[in-house]
């Protein structure tokens, strides 16, 4: 018999599940010829193939005949221009399928539960600024109203401008962050979970810039303009200039680190962009860096809590607390196994009652 099925669901299912088509078409016991024409919708799916790919890639059957489109490479990642040598195709495949597979979930959550954003997010393409990335930084704080200084929490103030931030292992690759937007849904930034609190969090920044900056194709100095953007807007010039008041040594930068929240790395850079440091100093200090080990592991008894995002929590709360979603219930809600699901969210919330339509403001 013959159904309707997504061939976009099925490809993006075995990418999720970090397979190459070789490895799958053996798995579903068809040839690497087939299972392409099936994929590129050369060939229709049938109720055998669905269940194949249900057992081999452990999803329900009514995964692979979702509707939703499958969206490609975001800008933040797109090939052509990441930095990360070291980042194969297999890995951007599980990165992107994964992207879409949350972006499904946070589809059919919001049609019970609102995310009232309490802040726009601004829109300030970087061409019409002449790439001065100080300016735009400084204008998206002032627009949200931040008061002067560090940034206390960067999740809550961008989940207030609608942003929803997700952390994952991200496919154990070494992006570390990126930024999914989709018609109709909140824009969407996935943060590796296996990075530190003060890299997470200039990774957080660095998102926030291209969404806020790159809103058409990617550029060859896109990821510059980001890294520059969240060094001003984690730590605006006429605001962190007075901390350097005196001499810029490893001591000064890590009594700096719990103030501002982000690394001594950056503070160094930070102090060499706003022009407090020569050439030769930055040098030596680096050298600095190299001679105590933490140019890559900086000092343990510096490190801060990493900050926790809530808008996808409280969304699945709501469901089971609010809505009397059960686990099974919620898991057949987003096509996915049980086990998956509290995996995805972490699960260990309890059904209650139901109530009507709900609402979250940030």
């Amino acid at each position: 018999m013959m159904i309707v099925g997504n061939a976009d669901m099925l490809r993006t299912a075995r990418q999720l599940r970090g397979f190459q088509q070789g490895e799958a078409a053996t798995k579903l016991g068809v040839s690497q010829a087939m299972l392409s024409r099936f994929e590129n919708q050369l060939a229709s799916l049938t109720d055998d193939i669905l269940d194949r790919a249900a057992a081999a890639y452990d999803f329900p059957r009514t995964f692979f005949t979702q509707p939703d489109p499958i969206l490609g490479a975001p800008v933040s990642v797109h090939p052509m221009w990441r930095r990360k040598a070291n980042v194969s195709a297999r890995e951007m495949d599980q990165i992107i399928a994964e992207l879409n597979l949350r972006l499904m979930h946070l589809r059919r959550l919001l049609r019970s539960v609102e995310i009232e954003a309490t802040h726009q997010l601004p829109k300030l393409p970087v061409d019409d600024f002449k790439s001065d990335t100080e300016r735009i930084a400084g204008l998206v704080r002032a627009q949200w109203q931040m008061p002067a200084g560090p940034v206390r929490n960067l999740t809550r103030t961008m989940e207030a401008a609608g942003v929803v931030v997700v952390h994952s292992t991200l496919g154990g690759s070494a992006v570390d962050g990126v930024t999914f937007r989709a018609p109709g849904l909140p824009p969407l930034v996935v943060l590796n979970i296996d990075q530190s609190a003060d890299r997470m969090r200039f990774t957080l920044a660095h998102e926030l810039g291209h969404l806020v900056m790159h809103h058409s194709q990617p550029t060859q100095n896109m990821e510059q303009e980001a890294n520059e953007f969240a060094s001003a807007f984690l730590m605006p010039a006429r605001e962190i200039r007075p901390y350097f008041a005196r001499r810029i040594d490893l001591r000064l930068l890590a009594e700096l680190k719990p103030v501002w929240r982000v690394s001594m790395a950056s503070l160094l850079m930070r102090a060499r962009s706003i022009g407090l440091l020569a050439y030769n100093q930055e040098r030596y200090l680096w050298q600095q860096f190299s001679m105590a080990k933490i140019r890559q592991s900086e000092p343990p008894e510096l490190d801060f809590p990493v900050e926790t995002a809530t808008v996808l929590p409280e969304l699945i709360e709501a469901h089971i607390r609010q809505l009397g979603y059960s686990i099974a219930d919620l898991a057949s809600l987003l096509h996915v196994q049980p086990p998956e699901l509290v995996s995805l969210y972490g699960l260990t919330m309890t059904q209650e009652a139901k109530t009507p339509h709900l609402r979250i403001v940030k």
